[in-house]
């Protein structure tokens, strides 16, 4: 059994008996490995974003969260590649790493002949350049999912910097630039903060309590539109 089909056995194995622990030593004989090869496995699933912990003691072992798992994925080998193209396309957004962290789950879990098929697809696409040239701040990014308030180290275009207390309500992309929507203090009104320009971010424990309406976009209606999961 080669690596790839031992990742994916080895997430199966412990989905079937999850919440019962298994030892790596138990492991090791059942994929007739060497307990130092479980170890590392696990380690590159955890990595991966599996959630799989170890459990000490005499009866203890690695344990996976069944609830936040999943079952054998029937994504197609094209299906997966266009993830991985449109993660390229999202390079730099606030949601690269959780994008990148969601299709390596897919990955193990997907059956291991489709898997290397995308893999193998994937070695057939070829890409120029990267995404915005400014990443969104992982900090930035995070305060918005967590709804937390943010003091900012702020240039505007001449270059002066100033400090402004905000509160991130969402995102604004376009083909170049990502930028930051949040309710300026300093301003006492909804701004758009371009993320290059965002020289220091400070997480604040103070919540963010208001949330976004279409309306407080100053953007025609017919030029900007929601993301949408369907």
């Amino acid at each position: 059994m080669n690596r790839t089909d031992r990742l994916y056995a080895l997430v199966e194995e412990l989905r079937a008996v999850s919440p019962r622990p298994r030892s790596s030593r138990w492991l090791a004989h059942r994929f007739e490995v060497s307990s130092r090869t479980i170890e590392r496995d696990i380690g590159a699933l955890q990595q991966a974003g599996v959630p799989i912990w170890a459990e000490a003691g005499r009866t203890g072992g690695y344990v996976v969260d069944r609830a936040h798992t999943l079952p054998p994925v029937n994504l197609t080998a094209a299906e997966a590649v266009a993830m991985a193209v449109a993660l390229h396309r999202l390079g730099g957004g606030p949601f690269t790493e959780a994008g990148t962290t969601a299709l390596r789950k897919l990955l193990a879990v997907m059956p291991p002949a489709d898997a290397a098929e995308a893999r193998r697809l994937a070695g057939r696409v070829h890409l120029i350049g990267g995404g915005p040239a400014a990443p969104v701040p992982s900090a930035v990014a995070g305060a918005v999912t967590a709804r937390r308030v943010l003091r900012l180290g702020y240039a505007d275009r001449a270059g002066a910097v100033t400090e402004r207390v905000v509160e991130p309500l969402g995102f604004l992309g376009n083909p170049w630039h990502w930028y930051l929507l949040a309710w300026c203090r300093l301003r006492d009104g909804l701004r758009a903060f371009r993320v290059d320009r965002i020289g220091s971010v400070t997480a604040l424990p103070e919540p963010v309590t208001r949330e976004l309406r279409p309306d407080d976009l100053d953007i025609p209606s017919e030029r900007v539109r929601p993301l949408s999961l369907a």
